[in-house]
């Protein structure tokens, strides 16, 4: 999809939100006016104008995707989203649960009972179901479960039995194989027999009477090889295979880098036992960037943004402690020179400069790094290299604005002093912002927790407090 196309499709998008807000609003205005109506048909009027609004609605949310729906719901406030929710043809319920984001998903379960939950949820592939499961009412799961066939509830087990970030919680269960001992044309009127094809089908997966992969072809090659030929000639017998305890995100990188659609899941002998597909993995990835975004800010988890304010509270409020302890202590290094600060005022309108940029450059760092470290692109050689590379291109960037900034606050006070202070004190910040940058993370993984937790917190932390103590450290030690 092109940039344009993509533009196109938000615009679209947002237009249909706005559709949605629009006729809810109209909804509650006209029923507002049909109430204050006083007369002997008041309840009838209002029940009318009620359906009108309804019906409305519904043949707008009919018409739109279930993703898109899924969009509508995150961004509508509680009441407005249950209205929306409520009008949703039962049949498409699952489908946009799958879509919505977790905290979402929690409070439109939360409005059903159990009937609707079942009906939801019953027409889902084994894989979808794996998904919802956490979600559900525990009394629901004993007739979820009664409900599906043997063959369903050991894929629901077998998907359930894996973590989360693991391939074996997200790999689907529908596929077409094929034997290699057969011509195309056998393949050809076996495929005809399909109703459909499974979703992102781009390949046959090729087994022997073991049930071991042995290859896959591709449907583009078999339409373009002769019927005669015998699949064993024409498959792809070195194929990228993925096992169920393979990490989410790293076969994600693996789908990016090789331009995958689908993917075979085998178990330690080489047994088939799913596949993977494109879309499984594109959630992953966004997902995966999400929670580092989250996680950079102090967030514990993904938050609903019309969460209650306990809700919220309870999601920020120990990154916030932290940070607080930080500011803390950054006015403790302000109040060290309180004396010097005092006899010079121009320090207390400089050092903010100081931090600010420093706080900037070590961002931009640990942006770099985690994403690094995400891509399993450092090893512990690479880190030291890192580390001279950031300070060698911290080190140029402090003498380059650290010295406009230096000439700039000679210009303003008309102390040459002042300004080469400042020149050092940008430097040795941008050089401590470098130094953190790679290190903070580099040293979080190397204790086994996530490298973007905080990452952002921390580092203006650290610039912060540090700049305060350089620039004034310095200024006291030169200027007075």
């Amino acid at each position: 999809m092109s940039e344009a196309e993509v533009r196109s499709s938000t615009h679209r998008l947002h237009e249909q939100l706005e559709a949605i807000v629009e006729l809810l609003r109209k909804q509650k205005l006209v029923e507002q006016v049909a109430h204050n109506q006083h007369g002997a048909h008041q309840d009838l009027v209002e029940g009318l104008v009620h359906r009108q609004n309804q019906a409305e609605l519904q043949r707008h949310l009919d018409e739109l995707h279930p993703a898109d729906i899924a969009f509508i719901l995150e961004s509508l406030p509680p009441d407005d989203r249950l209205a929306i929710w409520q009008l949703v043809k039962a049949d498409r319920d699952g489908e946009i649960l799958l879509e919505v984001s977790d905290a979402v998903r929690e409070s439109l379960i939360a409005d059903m009972d159990q009937g609707e939950i079942m009906a939801a949820v019953e027409p889902l592939d084994a894989d979808e179901l794996a998904d919802l499961v956490e979600d559900l009412p525990t009394e629901v799961l004993p007739e979820l479960m009664a409900s599906l066939d043997a063959q369903q509830r050991e894929r629901v087990q077998s998907a359930l039995s894996w973590e989360d970030d693991q391939i074996g919680a997200l790999m689907d269960f529908e596929m077409v194989t094929i034997r290699e001992d057969v011509s195309l044309e056998t393949v050809l009127r076996y495929l005809r027999r399909f109703e459909e094809l499974p979703a992102q089908t781009d390949k046959l997966f090729v087994i022997n009477q073991d049930n071991l992969l042995t290859g896959v072809l591709p449907l583009h090659w078999l339409l373009v090889n002769s019927p005669e030929k015998m699949v064993s000639a024409v498959m792809a017998p070195d194929v990228n295979t993925f096992h169920p305890a393979d990490d989410a995100y790293e076969v994600a990188q693996a789908f990016e880098r090789y331009d995958l659609v689908t993917a075979p899941v085998v178990d330690d002998n080489g047994h088939l036992i799913g596949r993977i597909t494109i879309d499984a993995m594109v959630d992953v990835i966004r997902e995966e960037s999400e929670s580092e975004a989250l996680s950079r800010g102090g967030l514990r988890e993904e938050e609903d943004i019309f969460a209650s304010v306990w809700a919220s509270l309870r999601n920020r409020w120990s990154w916030l402690a932290i940070n607080l302890v930080t500011a803390f202590i950054a006015s403790r290094v302000i109040g060290l020179f309180e004396g010097s600060i005092q006899k010079l005022v121009a320090l207390a309108t400089l050092m903010p400069i100081v931090a600010g940029i420093g706080g900037n450059s070590g961002n931009q760092t640990i942006t770099m790094i985690v994403r690094a470290l995400a891509l399993n692109q450092i090893s512990a050689e690479s880190a030291k290299r890192l580390w001279r590379k950031e300070l060698a291109v911290a080190l140029l960037n402090g003498l380059v604005w650290g010295g406009v900034i230096g000439v700039v606050a000679w210009l303003l006070y008309g102390s040459v002093s002042l300004g080469l202070v400042m020149t050092a004190a940008m430097t040795l910040n941008l050089l401590l912002a470098a130094f953190c940058g790679v290190g903070i993370p580099v040293l979080m993984t190397r204790f086994g927790r996530d490298p973007a937790l905080g990452s952002s917190v921390l580092i203006t932390a650290m610039t912060d407090s540090g700049g305060f103590f350089i620039f004034l450290g310095l200024a006291t030690l030169f200027l007075m």
